[in-house]
């Protein structure tokens, strides 16, 4: 029998990113995956604005940035004409823009990154069952090639495998929602249209009954390659319920590639030559596929020493490439935690947050996701740029979380101003030091991995803030058990008398710390590894700091 601390199966971009942040924190743990190689298909190639932070974070923007397409915006089609035009545009204050990168990339990437911590992907490795008890969880595992089988000992587990999970199932979550009644097809080729490059196009034939045609085209990393999807058209389908190689046959959940033929090259040019809005020729093809959609969402997120996250949680339509984003972000959200606990440093109830926060976004995604599948973004009640900012996953925030302490104002409530506790905490760049000449994203100190305690003072404080820093400073690393790395920030025209034991002190030369965070005159703010904000409270609230950290942190 073997022992680890995380066992993570299924090794996909969440199992992965799941992965890389475990050991980022030096976490042991153990990546498996039922398939003997990669799957080299283009399923989820949306990468959103959110995801990239979050892979900047672990080290990984770089490589990500050069094998990606940039997503500049989507054009609209019905019944031949233009419809519409969708910018994608952000605020400046936004690092990255949409791009679009195929999952199999996304994969070698995060596998590449994983295997710089000495962790390698073991494949052909499948999870055949798993029992807990208060301790631990034991897991068997059947080994290819023979199926011999190994059973392993682990402090957690993290069911990253996908809609048809085999987790879920040993965890007897319910699964509850249904599929969609049409089947579409995946094919990944290139054409010959002279469309600009980086935008998305739908077309759509519009009938007495509404929608009865329809293709979606993504553009990819290559000279006008693109992944597209559509309707299958009725001499390809297949009655619903789980025929030959229907995977859903063993679960009844509906959802993902089929194994049954594939569409060739000349059923997709037949829907091109109704849909596209323009003449056009497509060739090779490199893959292709049908596949069915459903929309489902756990009642629980874990249980006991084991959790799911991504599909093996919520299963939805690719509707605004929001799902594996959002397992991407649920991995992230449960790796910081699961390492403290494994450290021994966590609070006695921090791991159910992971259930508080992640469940309501589950859920929001599914919701809104079935919502734009049936009636189109242009049925949206908000306004474009906050449609957009949603889509980017940059509005998630985590303001009812049992970890987050609400804005506790100065003065009045009135007085409280975003970005409140829970939201993701904004990037600014125009930080500069008293050595480097250089200015720094605020972003840049954030990678660490640990809490960072942001101490704001501005011109016209009185008492002067400033000597209250080291203090605060001082309870917040003491009460993170060393986890806590804090900086001092400066107000342009701020020139403190020295202070023993003050932050290192950056200032705000551009004022662009005071446009993001909108701070009193002087105020802490607390940011959480995966870069949520925890806390705003005045630099004197050494209660606040305490009482808060008191909620993730184990007693010293």
């Amino acid at each position: 029998m073997t022992e680890v601390d995380v066992l993570v199966v299924g090794a996909g971009p969440v199992g992965l990113t799941a992965a890389v942040e475990l050991r980022r924190h030096g976490v042991d743990c153990r990546v498996v995956d039922r398939l003997p190689d990669p799957v080299p298909y283009a399923k989820a190639v949306g990468v959103q604005p959110r995801t990239l932070e979050v892979w900047d974070a672990m080290g990984l923007a770089r490589e990500v940035l050069d094998a990606a397409e940039p997503l500049i915006g989507q054009l609209g089609y019905v019944n031949g004409r233009t419809a519409s035009r969708l910018e994608l545009d952000l605020p400046p204050d936004i690092p990255y823009g949409f791009a679009a990168l195929p999952q199999y990339e996304t994969e070698r990437l995060l596998a590449e990154h994983l295997a710089t911590f000495g962790t390698q992907v073991e494949r052909g490795t499948e999870l055949v069952s798993l029992e807990q008890d208060a301790e631990h969880v034991r897991a068997r595992l059947a080994l290819a090639p023979g199926k011999l089988e190994e059973e392993v000992t682990a402090r957690y587990v993290i069911g990253c495998d996908g809609a048809h999970s085999t987790v879920r199932r040993e965890l007897g979550l319910r699964f509850e929602g249904d599929a969609f009644p049409e089947e579409y097809m995946l094919g990944d080729v290139e054409v010959d249209w002279d469309l600009p490059r980086g935008y998305a196009v739908r077309s759509t034939h519009q009938g007495d009954g509404g929608t009865d045609d329809l293709l979606v085209c993504v553009p990819l990393p290559g000279e006008r390659r693109y992944r597209m999807s559509m309707l299958v058209p009725p001499e390809l389908s297949q009655a619903p319920g789980g025929g030959p190689g229907d995977p859903a046959g063993a679960d009844e959940v509906q959802h993902g590639l089929e194994s049954r033929a594939a569409p060739d090259l000349a059923d997709i040019q037949q829907v091109l030559d109704r849909l596209a809005p323009c003449p056009v020729t497509a060739s090779r093809l490199r893959w292709s596929s049908v596949f069915r959609i459903s929309h489902r969402l756990v009642d629980r997120y874990g249980s006991g020493r084991v959790f799911v996250a991504g599909d093996a949680a919520h299963i939805h339509p690719p509707t605004g490439a929001q799902g594996m984003n959002t397992g991407i972000q649920d991995a992230y959200n449960l790796a910081w935690k699961l390492a403290l606990a494994l450290k021994g440093l966590a609070a006695d109830r921090l791991l159910d947050s992971y259930q508080a926060e992640r469940h309501p976004v589950g859920a929001e995604v599914v919701g809104r996701t079935v919502q734009h599948a049936r009636t189109g973004f242009e049925t949206d009640a908000e306004d474009v740029a906050t449609v957009i900012r949603r889509e980017a996953q940059l509005l998630i925030g985590y303001t009812d979380s049992p970890i987050v302490t609400p804005t506790v104002p100065h003065t009045d409530p009135d007085d409280a101003v975003p970005p409140f506790p829970g939201d993701r905490a904004p990037d600014c760049g125009g930080l500069r030091g008293d050595i480097a000449t250089y200015p720094v994203r605020l972003f840049d100190l954030l990678r660490g991995g640990d809490h960072t305690l942001l101490l704001y003072a501005a011109p016209g404080a009185d008492p002067d803030p400033v000597t209250a820093f080291p203090d605060l400073a001082a309870l917040g690393h003491r009460r993170a058990r060393g986890h806590l790395t804090a900086y001092t920030v400066l107000a342009p025209g701020l020139l403190p008398d020295g202070a023993p034991g003050l932050p290192t002190a950056l200032r705000d030369t551009a004022g662009e710390f005071r446009a993001a965070y909108r701070p009193h005159t002087a105020e802490a703010f607390l940011v959480r590894p995966d870069g949520h904000l925890g806390l705003r409270c005045a630099p004197t609230d050494t209660a606040a700091l305490r009482d808060h950290l008191s909620a993730i942190f184990a007693a010293v």
